[in-house]
C-alpha cells in the first residue's frame, strides 16, 4: 500500500533495537534453512536453534531508539523501517475503534538481532509477536531475504500484511483467544492453524478499512490499495502456507504436521477479512472440512 506523501507519521512509538548480525549456517541461507525461517514466520517462536546457532538464550534487551527520518508518508514510502513504523499508527487506530479497551503493542524494528522473552528476534526467526511482552518484532531485512530466495516480491502491502498479521495475534492475546483455544498439536484443523488463519483474516479486515484511518490533521495515512498490491499480499500469504513450505523444502506435503494452514486457506481467510470484516473471522466455529 502507498502512504499519502503528506500524512504525518512521526507520532509512532516504534523503536529500533539490536545490532548483532544474525548469521545462518555461516553464509548464504539455503532452501532448507529458508523452510525453517518460514515455519518460524508468524509463530511467535524462536527456531534459530534448528539452524545451528545454539547457546543459552540471552536475557531480553530493553530500550531502543526512535526510527530516524520517519515523519511523513513520503518517508514511509521510501524506507521499509519507516513504512512499518508508520503503519503501526494506522493499525492501532483501526483496532482501537474495533476492540473496546484496546492496548497498543510495542513495535520493535530489529537491527540484526535482539533478545526477547520469546527467544531471539532476527531475520532468521521472521516477524513474530511475543505475548508476555505484548510486543511485535520485525527485522525488515527478512523481506529482502524472501525476495531473493523464495520467489515472492514482498512489496509494500505484503510487508504490511505481515505486520497486520502480527498485530492480529496481539488482538487475540487481548481478547482471550489464546487462552480459550490453547495449542492442541498440529494438523489442518488444529487450534494453531485456526489461530493463524484468524490472524490472516484480521489482517484482511484491516486492509479493507486502512484508507479510512487518518492522522491528526485528518489526512488519510494510506491510499486505496491497487489490485497489484492485493495480488502481492495474497502471494505473500501463499508463500507461507504449510503445503508450499513443505513442497519447496523438498519434503512430502503432510497436512498432519501443519501449524499455519495451506496456501489456499491463508489466501482465502485473508480475503474473508477483506470482504466481511472482523465479524467474518471466527475460524474456531468452522467445521474442519470447511476450514
Amino acid at each position: 500500500m502507498t502512504f499519502n506523501d503528506n500524512a504525518r507519521v512521526g507520532g509512532n512509538s516504534a523503536k529500533r533495537r539490536g545490532g548483532t548480525v544474525a548469521a545462518v549456517g555461516g553464509g548464504a541461507v539455503g532452501l532448507g534453512a529458508i523452510a525453517v525461517l518460514l515455519i518460524s514466520l508468524f509463530t511467535g517462536t524462536d527456531l534459530t536453534g534448528l539452524l545451528g546457532e545454539g547457546g543459552a538464550p540471552a536475557e531480553p534487551q530493553t530500550g531502543g531508539e526512535r526510527i530516524a527520518n520517519c515523519e511523513t508518508g513520503q518517508d514511509a514510502n521510501r524506507n521499509d523501517d519507516c513504512r512499518l513504523a508508520a503503519a503501526s499508527l494506522n493499525i492501532d487506530q483501526f483496532w482501537a475503534q474495533t476492540v473496546e479497551g484496546y492496548r497498543e503493542p510495542q513495535l520493535i524494528i530489529v537491527d540484526g538481532s535482539t533478545s526477547t522473552q520469546c527467544g531471539t528476534a532476527s531475520n532468521a526467526t521472521g516477524p513474530f509477536y511475543c505475548p508476555p511482552e505484548e510486543t511485535v518484532y520485525v527485522d525488515p531485512t527478512f523481506f529482502a531475504l524472501l525476495r531473493e530466495q523464495f520467489d515472492t516480491t514482498a512489496g509494500p502491502l505484503a510487508q504490511l500484511y505481515v505486520l497486520a498479521h502480527e498485530y492480529g495475534h496481539h488482538v487475540q492475546n487481548l481478547i482471550g483467544v489464546m487462552d480459550q483455544h490453547p495449542n492442541n498439536g498440529t494438523g489442518p484443523a488444529s487450534n494453531g492453524v485456526r489461530t493463524e488463519l484468524q490472524a490472516d483474516c484480521f489482517a484482511g479486515a484491516w486492509v479493507a478499512d486502512a484508507e479510512d484511518q487518518v492522522d491528526e490533521n485528518g489526512t488519510p495515512y494510506l491510499e486505496r490499495p491497487t489490485s497489484q498490491q492485493i495480488t502481492d499480499a495474497l502471494a505473500a500469504a501463499a508463500s507461507v502456507g504449510d503445503d508450499h513450505i513443505q513442497a519447496e523444502s523438498g519434503g512430502a506435503v503432510n497436512p498432519e504436521s501443519w501449524t499455519h494452514g495451506s496456501s489456499e486457506q491463508r489466501q482465502r481467510w485473508f480475503d474473508a477479512g477483506r470482504a466481511g470484516g472482523v465479524n467474518a473471522c471466527d475460524t474456531f466455529s468452522v467445521p474442519a472440512d470447511s476450514l
